[in-house]
């Protein structure tokens, strides 16, 4: 047991020293971005959004994590998601710290962050995004601070209440965030109307299959105690996130081929059929595709869905599909071809790649930092709700 105790420290000390290098790499480029301006990315006038919007969308539906194991355990009383309250609520922390770091990068200079609060304008989106996103994020700052302070089996019931507010916010970020793209007319490729429930698909399954890894490693570590209904149940809610995902994908390329409209059919084309001008958003696109068919298809196998390892590697399959297609080939598809039908490159800069990895790595090393207090929780929940299966057959004993 000591020796387990001295390897996991070890592992856990060295992965830390090398976020640290890569978060100073990381402050470094931003201030050098900072110093010279944003000329020193990729973006252009034909591609205002680059890697840092992608990521801050991707992050945006990880940051669902907290509601996939809230809405069991507090709404239908599922105990067995006691344990995975508080990792959830870590990982909404985290995701949601590099989703905010990621807009104040993109904005140039942080003072105009001020302007969009100062200046608070009700018509825009975009401040609508920065209100649920703050209040997201004080929210499960709040629940997951009062949590970890608070003495085992002393909470008050604000802190319930404080946990059901988050639920709306939790799909609030979503939709908000979606309704930015959706809304502009110029770009035929994000002006769908179903673009926000497949947001909310993409951040289910993303959300669930981190949960899995997250939660599967720490219980091979023996950190942390999570029975198998609860791992069945989370890939129960990936496949059927996952369903949904594919449906949406697959009715936006019927509407883009099928219509004929002009632009809808443009953008179709160029996201799923690789020519020498646009290798890069169908790569990613088709890839992300075959890797969400090949794991539904496991998923939707009743022997292979019971085995933990199976589940396993088609967790880490769909989080990796949600990447590359809502991380990286949604927003350059977007913008290529360009508003008047010209083609347009795109290629992230050293700078962004480097300032990218700089605030991944602080929102690994967030997570890391609150894993310990966490895990030493192990079964305190929030609030102990007990099971409703459990509680009728007590009564009917």
């Amino acid at each position: 047991m000591q020796q387990r105790d001295g390897n996991y420290l070890a592992l856990r000390r060295g992965i830390a020293g090398c976020l640290a290098v890569l978060l100073l790499v990381g402050i470094v480029a931003y201030g050098y971005q900072l110093r010279n301006g944003l000329g020193v990315t990729g973006l252009s006038r034909n591609v205002p959004w680059g890697l840092y919007i992608s990521q801050f969308t991707f992050l945006v539906g990880i940051a669902a994590s907290s509601v996939l194991v809230i809405l069991p355990h507090y709404v239908h009383g599922k105990s067995d998601f006691a344990p995975l309250v508080l990792i959830g609520e870590s990982i909404s922390v985290s995701a949601l710290f590099g989703a905010i770091s990621f807009v104040l990068v993109d904005m140039g200079r942080p003072s105009r962050v001020l302007a969009v609060i100062l200046y608070a304008a009700p018509t825009s989106l975009m401040f609508w995004d920065i209100v649920t996103l703050s209040v997201y994020f004080l929210l499960c700052s709040t629940i997951l601070t009062a949590s970890l302070v608070l003495p085992k089996g002393s909470h008050p019931g604000w802190l319930r209440r404080f946990v059901l507010i988050s639920v709306p916010f939790a799909f609030g970020i979503h939709i908000v965030t979606a309704l930015i793209y959706s809304g502009l007319a110029a770009r035929a490729g994000w002006m769908t109307a179903i673009l926000a429930p497949k947001f909310l698909a993409t951040a289910f399954a993303s959300g669930s299959a981190l949960l899995i890894l997250i939660s599967s490693t720490l219980h091979g570590m023996r950190r942390l105690h999570i029975q198998q209904t609860t791992t069945a149940r989370l890939a129960t809610v990936m496949t059927y996130a996952l369903c949904a995902m594919l449906l949406f994908t697959a009715l936006e390329i019927f509407t883009g081929l099928y219509s004929g409209i002009p632009s809808a059919e443009q953008h179709a084309t160029h996201l799923l059929v690789p020519s020498s001008h646009s290798l890069g958003p169908p790569s990613l696109m088709l890839f992300s595709l075959t890797l969400s068919v090949v794991a539904l298809a496991i998923l939707l196998t009743p022997a292979a869905r019971r085995r933990a390892t199976v589940v396993h590697w088609v967790g880490a399959m769909v989080l990796v599909a949600v990447l590359l297609e809502k991380g990286f080939a949604f927003i350059l598809s977007g913008f290529i071809p360009s508003a008047f039908g010209e083609d347009v490159t795109y290629h992230p800069s050293t700078p962004e790649v480097l300032i990218a990895g700089g605030i991944y790595a602080g929102a690994i090393l967030i997570f890391g930092g609150l894993l310990g207090p966490v895990t030493r929780q192990l079964k305190v929940s929030v609030i102990e709700v007990p099971d409703k299966q459990e509680s009728s057959r007590a009564t009917s004993r």
